[in-house]
């Protein structure tokens, strides 16, 4: 575009909004530029990590953490895409997916930071601070969950059969698989991990769990046309994703807690008081997002395989 060009479609921009031109020129006139550090605010950045400790792994464990929660985001971002959009083409759909599995390739190759980068023994010391904290809270992790399937596939597979898929959000909730982490089924008593949790978070879960409902991306994708569904590419696209979030994502959190909570004489309870070894496992969460891309024989030997 031209200078004049430029300067006709600022004018015809602001004409819209209502704003004088004149004013806009002129605030710009004035403005400094923008900087690198400005723009992705640098400082604020990095002056979120406040230690409970003295030992200096700690920073590696709230750093690898802090990176996660902004992937989730990105993650939760690309979704959104998808979602919210009123026509998805197949084009679109994949784009969005592979950014997504994208990300989740990232973190599940990037628990050899944490996993290599910490000494055992300073974590069992700086572990005992955060207490009852642990990762099972991150709120957006339970989003994506969330925006990827529908909710019977992320109920405790002990009550699948006896969950209504029309049930209310509030009884989904209480049955999901998660909730093994911090709720006594039997005593229904939850751990104080689940209950601040809760406390925390549960309205927003349940109203996501709604918005999502019927634009989460198994719903996406079953309405693409049928040819669409059965692209081969997509159908790889899609299992890709199910496999890496559910199974590899899970293994290396699984073995990366195996090499710091499983002493030899025995092992540590997580940092929430779950037993962590059932609770991680895939093989007992049988989370999977999109069951019908699946044969029985490979939905059978999940995370296993």
């Amino acid at each position: 575009m031209s200078k004049e060009e430029i300067l006709k479609a600022i004018e015809e921009k602001y004409d819209k909004l209502g704003v004088p031109v004149e004013a806009m020129l002129e605030g710009l006139l004035w403005s400094e530029p923008i900087t690198y550090w400005d723009y992705i605010q640098t400082d604020a950045l990095l002056g979120l990590q406040i230690p409970r400790t003295t030992l200096p792994d700690e920073m590696v464990f709230i750093m690898y953490h802090q990176v996660n929660e902004l992937l989730f985001k990105m993650i939760l971002w690309e979704i959104e895409q998808v979602a919210k959009s009123s026509e998805i083409s197949p084009e679109k759909f994949s784009k969005h997916l592979m950014r997504v599995s994208r990300y989740f390739d990232m973190l599940c190759s990037s628990f050899t930071v944490m996993g290599d980068g910490m000494d055992v023994e300073q974590y069992l010391k700086f572990r005992n601070t955060l207490t009852p904290a642990s990762g099972f809270q991150s709120a957006q992790y339970r989003k994506i969950e969330f925006a990827s399937t529908d909710l019977i596939n992320l109920i405790d597979a002990r009550y699948r059969d006896t969950i209504d898929r029309n049930s209310s959000f509030k009884n989904a909730y209480d049955h999901l698989y998660w909730q093994a982490a911090g709720k006594n089924y039997n005593t229904g008593q939850k751990t104080t991990l689940l209950t601040l949790f809760e406390k925390k978070y549960m309205g927003d879960f349940i109203d996501f769990m709604e918005d999502y409902n019927d634009c989460n991306l198994s719903k996406k994708f079953q309405q693409l046309p049928k040819e669409v569904q059965e692209n081969e590419e997509l159908i790889k696209a899609m299992r890709h994703y199910d496999y890496t979030v559910n199974v590899k994502w899970v293994m290396a959190h699984y073995n990366a807690a195996g090499k710091y909570l499983g002493g030899s004489d025995g092992d540590l309870e997580a940092t929430g008081g779950s037993n962590w070894r059932k609770y991680l496992h895939p093989k007992y969460q049988r989370r999977i997002f999109f069951p019908y891309l699946w044969s029985k024989e490979e939905l059978k030997n999940w995370g296993t395989f």
